[in-house]
């Protein structure tokens, strides 16, 4: 059992991009944001089971934190974070609200704080997202993912999965082939599978959490369509797809784009999400760089997914 470091940062809401880039470049493989403004939306939406999460009342303090295993490159990383967040200050004025926080957590630790407050989620007109501890009957139609987040990131019910799924649920080819660019929990793998697809192949760069996609692809019965690999971006991939997805973040996705052409067959579409509204306009210059076409756009509670097709 690996015990990992939580870096907490308290920040407004302006600051969170600037720090969740802070946390992923000293080497956090994804970052957990709490929005107590996001939680109060999704309570009153209907659409997440939030009955244990009274209702928020400071909405200004948005909690940042990245994870980092507890060994030899810690302190440099520690010591990485702290002066690119001075530097931040330094150029936006005063945006975080205590001292950075730490707390060490166990595999274990994290998969029960989940449990707390993941429950049945339904997505689009025929996912059904059911955490593995938790007992479901499905109706007819329905397609149901049974998920263990783990030490990975992904349980379908932040606004950018759940957009992600939605338009995947929408425009997936029949029988397409599917790159799944940091997969994390591998639920978007799983999603492109039970909406069609008849071949996925699911990176991230992280060991962890591809041991994780892997155990919840065979949960779900899917070993046969989806492979998951270790790998940096488009790099762990062989051969093109028909749809490239990647729910990461904006500076990572204009980072990517740059491959997802010769990684698309002719009329193949990439679908893009983790993007905060204000850098959308980055992405699509970017993409319009690359000979990528912009053609729908979905919104949600200050998140898009972009979807681009190739030229």
């Amino acid at each position: 059992m690996n015990d990992w470091i939580e870096v907490n940062v308290a920040v407004t809401h302006e600051a969170v991009e600037a720090v969740s880039d802070i946390l992923t470049e000293a080497g956090s493989k994804g970052v957990a944001i709490e929005d107590p403004q996001l939680i109060n939306e999704l309570r009153s939406s209907g659409t997440w089971e939030l009955c244990d999460i009274p209702e928020q009342q400071n909405t200004e303090v948005v909690t940042v934190s990245g994870y980092y295993a507890d060994d030899d490159k810690l302190q440099r990383r520690l010591a990485q974070i702290e002066a690119a967040l001075q530097e931040v200050e330094k150029r936006i004025g005063k945006y975080r609200f205590s001292n950075t926080r730490f707390r060490r957590v166990s595999e274990q630790d994290w998969a029960n704080e989940w449990k707390q407050y993941f429950h049945v989620t339904h997505v689009g007109k025929s996912l059904v997202i059911k955490p593995s501890w938790e007992e479901y009957e499905p109706e007819a139609g329905e397609h149901v993912i049974e998920i263990d987040p783990g030490m990975a990131f992904g349980t379908g019910t932040h606004h950018t999965t759940n957009m992600m799924m939605e338009r995947l649920e929408r425009v997936l080819p029949k029988d397409a082939v599917v790159f799944d660019v940091g997969t994390g929990s591998g639920i978007l793998a799983i999603a492109a599978a039970l909406c069609g697809a008849k071949e996925v192949k699911a990176v991230d760069i992280d060991g962890v959490a591809v041991r994780v996609a892997r155990e919840n692809v065979a949960d779900n019965h899917l070993s046969d369509k989806i492979e998951v690999r270790e790998g940096d971006l488009l790099h762990g991939t062989e051969g093109t797809a028909d749809v490239i997805i990647a729910n990461i973040i904006a500076d990572i996705i204009i980072l990517l784009l740059k491959d997802v052409p010769g990684k698309l067959k002719d009329g193949g579409l990439f679908l893009a999400s983790g993007i905060i509204e204000e850098r959308m306009a980055d992405v699509a210059a970017e993409a319009e760089r690359q000979g990528m076409q912009v053609d729908a756009v979905d919104r949600r509670g200050g998140w898009v997914v972009m979807q681009m097709r190739k030229r």
